[in-house]
Order: C-alpha cells, then sequence, then structure tokens
C-alpha cells in the first residue's frame, strides 16, 4: 500500500477530513483539502518532514504511512500491521509460538490471498516433509504464481503494466 493509501486509511480510521489534517499538518485553509487529496491519490509525495507531520497529527509513527521498508525489523513489522489491516492477517501466540495465520471466516479476509497462502503453506510444507528440494520450493516462490497449480489464474499483472492500461483507458475517456 502506498503512502498516500495508508494516509487516506488511517485518516479515516480517526474520523478527519482531509481538510481538517491539511490544516493541523500546517497546509493553508485554502488548499489544505487539496494538498491531501493529491497526497493520497499519489499525484504528490510528501517529503520526510511533512510525512513526520502528517503521522505527528494522526497519532502513528511515520513507518506506519511510509513504503514497507522490509530491510529493517521495525519496516517489517509495520509491513505486517499493514497486512492485518487490508488482508485480515492476525499474530498469534500458540504454544511459546508467535504465529501469522488468516481465518477465512472473518469478514477482512480476503479470499485470494487466502488460497494464495494456502498454496504456499502446501508447497512449505512438501519441502519441510522432504517431498521437495530447497531449488524445487525456490523455484516455485521466486516464480510464484508461474508453477502454482491450485488456482485459476495464470500469472498477476505487474504493477507497470496496470499503470498503463489505467493511464490508455484515462486518455481513451478524455477523446470522447
Amino acid at each position: 500500500m502506498a503512502i498516500g493509501e495508508r494516509i487516506r486509511f488511517i485518516r479515516n480510521l480517526r474520523g478527519m477530513t482531509q481538510k481538517y489534517l491539511g490544516i493541523a499538518a500546517g497546509f493553508d485553509e485554502k488548499t489544505a483539502d487539496i494538498r491531501m487529496a493529491q497526497y493520497e491519490s499519489g499525484t504528490r509525495t510528501p517529503k520526510a518532514d511533512m510525512t513526520n507531520t502528517i503521522a505527528g497529527v494522526l497519532d502513528v509513527s511515520p513507518l506506519a504511512l511510509s513504503v514497507p521498508d522490509i530491510d529493517s525489523e521495525q519496516g517489517l513489522l509495520h509491513t505486517l500491521f499493514a497486512l492485518e489491516d487490508l488482508y485480515g492477517i492476525k499474530v498469534q501466540r500458540i504454544d511459546d509460538e508467535i504465529r501469522l495465520c488468516l481465518d477465512k471466516n472473518k469478514p477482512t479476509t480476503n479470499e485470494t490471498v487466502f488460497k494464495m497462502l494456502s498454496a504456499w503453506a502446501e508447497q512449505a510444507e512438501k519441502y519441510n516433509n522432504g517431498e521437495t528440494t530447497k531449488d524445487q520450493y525456490d523455484k516455485w516462490r521466486y516464480n510464484y504464481p508461474k508453477f502454482d497449480d491450485t488456482q485459476d489464474f495464470v500469472k498477476i499483472q505487474s504493477k507497470e503494466l496496470s499503470d498503463v492500461m489505467v493511464d490508455a483507458f484515462k486518455n481513451k475517456l478524455k477523446d470522447m
């Protein structure tokens, strides 16, 4: 989830309007809602100091708004928090182990993600039971979904392709 989507998500959790957040972040009353709308839509990206200011107003860590950085422990944790918000992934302590789980019966659970994680769990189990090698397991993971025969889809489109298609559609609408 991009920074603008995180700002919108948490702003809505807090019950704030774009105008209120913009004013509280220091923008002029006349342009506060416009600036927040630009951040939330992704047409503008706040600089680090503005991200810190917005995070302060929203009473969250700047890491909760930033694009996930899984190369740091704190960044990884905030990524997991975002996955909880988006897909219903939960953390549980079971027998002195910490486990991430996805309850398919919860309303926040995304059925497609549940199926994808189930396919991954199946491959991990095969590897752990010695039914496949580490190389086979890694080939499955690093080429996902190419070798996943449990799903009805062939391949997830790249973000770049998706962006090109959206732009083309927007341009087509302008020409009408």
